[in-house]
């Protein structure tokens, strides 16, 4: 998951470099949504881990 948000935010880079900043802006939002799904899911692992130690 944290992939895709690299891979979003490199595509978003990409987009505003060439000026096409409606698609930057999607591909930007989409890698802020992605990143945070991917800490929320880190966390909640690394919760659930300390709790069954």
């Amino acid at each position: 998951m944290l992939r895709y948000a690299a891979i979003f935010l490199v595509i978003a880079l990409i987009a505003a470099l060439f000026g096409f900043t409606g698609i930057a802006s999607g591909a930007a939002s989409i890698a802020k949504v992605l990143f945070v799904v991917f800490v929320v899911v880190a966390l909640v692992s690394l919760i659930l881990g300390m709790i069954r130690r």
